[in-house]
């Protein structure tokens, strides 16, 4: 069953901007509400997605380059890479269509 991995400063290039597929990246906090509400959203998406979408996760205490290299100010921030660029970013909890919505549109312009 596809869960979310979890990437490091270390290991950002090879599992995100590297990845054949899409990445969806999951920046969050253990002490971050919003970002306990978004886990399940993230862990069903990674399952409904496997092998079609990647979907992991960034512990914003640990990883500050990565959240620092993006701009990132406020978790949850979920950012849709493709390619090795950010295609698209939400910031807060967004309901599950909308994520759905997020990950759809970076598939259509694959078999575009």
């Amino acid at each position: 069953m596809g869960k979310p991995s979890e990437v490091t400063d270390a290991t950002f290039r090879s599992d995100v901007l590297e990845s054949e597929l899409p990445v969806l990246v999951d920046f969050w906090a253990s002490w971050c509400g919003p970002c306990r509400m978004v886990a399940p959203v993230v862990d069903e998406l990674a399952e409904e997605y496997e092998g079609r979408v990647k979907i992991v996760k960034v512990n914003a205490d640990e990883n500050v380059d990565i959240l620092v290299s993006y701009g990132v100010r406020s978790i949850p921030t979920l950012m849709l890479f493709k390619g090795g660029q950010v295609l698209d970013q939400v910031v807060g909890f967004h309901p599950k269509g909308e994520l759905l919505q997020l990950l759809n549109g970076a598939l259509v312009e694959d078999a575009a």
